[in-house]
């Protein structure tokens, strides 16, 4: 039997997360607010045709650098936070007017990768954007740059944008960048440009080598966070198509069943709660444990008891996520502590029997229960 076709499955996506970088709303540093117009015409008229559409917005630093007159992005984390500051007030204007030619509300949204860590703010997030996508109201998400400082020397927007993908529980991710797609080597300046990949069934070794291409601009990180945010997205059961932004009318046309960019086929739904746990909550420790424990966990789908632990590495409270590594310090999982790792570090090697004759009290003989686990081949499947 025939496969079907990757690419027919686009104009059927009911709920789509687009990606916009500063590469398509700013040029040589400058704002460029006809961007703006053409992404609101865009969006109102995928909405026209039955879709949801939450933007994911870069910007921010860049037009607080502008309306500031620096001819710099910032060249601190202070300064680059001051930016955000003024910018983030003028990119959700530019939004807001900009949609209102069509009648559409806008809504704000800071995140921050630690804000999504904590489940309890996750579900509050996932709420919310879900309200205003039954409003009617176009989400514009971002970071929270004028706080958070990793998100601005990393610049994960791309990874922010998948995430986003499993809060609202989204069909599509749309990355808009300043190339076609993912090409078949990486570009190199002066020659002709490589022959552009339409579809990318699965990420794997090859397909990351062919994005980090040494000594081209092409693999200077960027592709490699769009790899990490499409694999990412494939987890929450979305594909991602990865185009040029300058397209005019690029969403329309892509549900509409023409083929730009590239396409990463989606993946084995996780479900949300290991989804988060794989992508978003971030390990605060690490459990070594014996090759038992290694079997145990990856080929029965058993919990994580006392007795397949050797040591505990750093320090983590219960409920927090931690790393399970083999004798080796491969990462076998992840998984939410039911102990606190001086307490885990005390039970190592016993047996489950002996957890409230050690502690003085049990929170139950799992270490690591199996329905708050993921193991790593289920995030890089």
């Amino acid at each position: 039997m025939a496969q079907s076709d990757p690419w027919q499955q686009v104009p059927r996506a009911k709920r789509i997360v687009v990606k916009i970088g500063s590469s398509t709303l700013t040029r040589e540093g400058q704002l460029r607010p006809a961007k703006f117009t053409a992404i609101a015409r865009d969006v109102f008229r995928v909405r026209e045709r039955g879709h949801q559409v939450v933007v994911v917005s870069s910007g921010a630093i860049a037009i607080g650098s502008g309306r500031l007159g620096w001819d710099h992005n910032g060249r601190t984390i202070r300064e680059k936070q001051a930016a955000a500051a003024v910018g983030q007030i003028g990119l959700v204007e530019l939004y807001q007017r900009r949609f209102a030619r069509h009648g559409l509300h806008v809504g704000q949204v800071l995140l921050t990768r630690a804000g999504l860590e904590n489940r309890e703010r996750f579900m509050n997030a996932r709420h919310t954007m879900l309200e205003l996508l039954g409003l009617g109201v176009v989400p514009i998400v971002n970071e929270n740059d004028t706080v958070a400082t990793e998100e601005i020397r990393f610049g994960d927007n791309d990874n922010l944008a998948a995430t986003i993908v499993n809060v609202v529980g989204g069909d599509l991710l749309v990355i808009l960048t300043d190339v076609e797609g993912l090409y078949e080597r990486p570009p190199e300046a002066g020659q002709p440009k490589p022959p552009l990949i339409r579809t990318v069934p699965k990420i794997t070794p090859a397909v990351e080598r062919i994005a980090s291409g040494a000594g081209s601009r092409y693999g200077s990180g960027g592709m490699i966070t769009k790899l990490q945010a499409a694999r990412n997205a494939a987890h929450s059961g979305a594909a991602t198509i990865l185009c040029h932004g300058q397209i005019s009318g690029i969403l329309e046309k892509l549900v509409s069943g023409e083929r730009h960019g590239t396409l990463f086929e989606p993946g084995e739904k996780l479900r949300g709660h290991k989804h988060w746990l794989a992508f978003t909550a971030k390990s605060r420790g690490r459990i070594v444990i014996d090759a038992g424990a290694v079997r145990a966990l990856c080929e029965r789908g058993r919990s994580l008891l006392p007795a397949g632990i050797l040591r505990v590495e750093g320090e983590f409270r219960i409920g927090e996520s931690v790393t399970c590594v083999n004798e080796g310090g491969q990462e076998v999982a992840r998984g939410l502590a039911s102990y606190s790792s001086i307490d885990v570090a005390r039970l190592a090697g016993e047996r489950t029997n002996a957890i409230e004759r050690v502690l003085g009290y049990s929170n139950g003989d799992e270490i690591i229960h199996r329905d708050d686990l993921v193991l790593l081949r289920e995030m890089r499947d």
